[in-house]
């Protein structure tokens, strides 16, 4: 479970993410990120549509990439938001297919605000 300092609550700041930050896609996934000259720890968000599945399934997949994340989160530099948006095949994606895509874009880093 990722810590409350290490999660995005605010629209707000998903807002900012989305329209701010890189955009990369894969085949089952977006991220969006962003880096800002700031000391604060990293904080990651999560978007799971309805277009991904009945509720179980949704929430599957965001608890998939809820660890995921936590996995992710020692190695990423202050001041890093991440936003990663679900898409309809992440629902028929194993586990070593989401934690790759999303480790492959940030070992890629990450842009300056």
């Amino acid at each position: 479970m990722l810590a409350k300092a290490n999660r995005l609550v605010r629209a707000d700041d998903y807002r900012r993410l989305v329209r701010r930050g890189r955009r990369i896609t894969t085949r089952h996934i977006v991220i969006y990120l962003l880096q800002e000259d700031d000391l604060r720890p990293p904080r990651f968000g999560f978007i799971v549509p309805k277009t991904v599945g009945i509720a179980v399934r949704r929430n599957i997949v965001r608890r998939r990439l809820k660890a995921i994340g936590f996995g992710a989160v020692r190695e990423l530099p202050p001041g890093t938001d991440v936003v990663i948006r679900a898409l309809p095949g992440s629902a028929q994606a194993d586990w070593d297919t989401l934690r790759s895509a999303v480790s492959e874009v940030l070992s890629g880093g990450v842009t300056r605000a």
